[in-house]
């Protein structure tokens, strides 16, 4: 009876010690970005034009930097929506590069989010309503996997089709991501 109830005990305390990581499917943190009020800043578009606003982020806070699953879906949806066109894989060609310290309008989430949603002038398109708000905010967390402004254990692997450099998971932050301010976001702020 008792090697009985060891048996069960040891059984029990077994299945209890295997429970599987918890994994976050969709974001905990909202970035809800309320109604469209923001004019597009470039007259590219993907696929038929719009006319009319897009929304913009509230805050600078991305919801998917810390889902591995998250980011891995943005780097898929990054190579499925062409970002790679004018981007190649981070390194930049026709736009520019995303891995490096050199940020035009921003490193931070909102203004990724924001470029991506209303577009900016001689380039890139404006993709406001034609990708939904939760697919852009997983592109803007890759892309930030790509400069390194991410953990390296929810940085998606390097794939395997090409060599872009290092792994975004290997990748050491630049310095604009560590400030969250590039040059022109500096040149805005008020003087003190």
């Amino acid at each position: 009876m008792r090697a009985r109830l060891a048996w069960l005990l040891l059984a029990a305390s077994a299945l209890a010690a295997c429970e599987r990581e918890e994994r976050h499917f969709a974001a905990e943190v909202q970035n809800a970005t309320g109604g469209a009020t923001a004019v597009r800043r470039s007259s590219n578009q993907p696929a038929m034009a719009q006319s009319g606003l897009v929304k913009l982020a509230e805050k600078s806070i991305s919801m998917y930097d810390d889902n591995a699953f998250a980011i891995s879906e943005g780097k898929r949806l990054y190579r499925w929506y062409n970002c790679s066109g004018c981007h190649a894989n981070g390194g930049g060609g026709i736009g520019p590069a995303l891995m490096d310290s050199q940020w035009i309008y921003g490193s931070d989430p909102q203004s990724l989010f924001n470029t991506v949603m209303q577009g900016r002038p001689n380039g890139m398109p404006s993709f406001g309503g034609h990708i939904p708000e939760d697919q852009v905010w997983k592109i803007v967390a890759y892309v930030r996997s790509m400069g390194g402004a991410v953990r390296s254990d929810v940085a998606p692997a390097r794939s395997d089709s090409l060599y872009p450099g290092k792994p975004e998971n290997f990748r050491s932050p630049q310095p604009a991501i560590q400030k969250g301010l590039s040059e022109s976001e500096q040149s805005l702020r008020p003087l003190q």
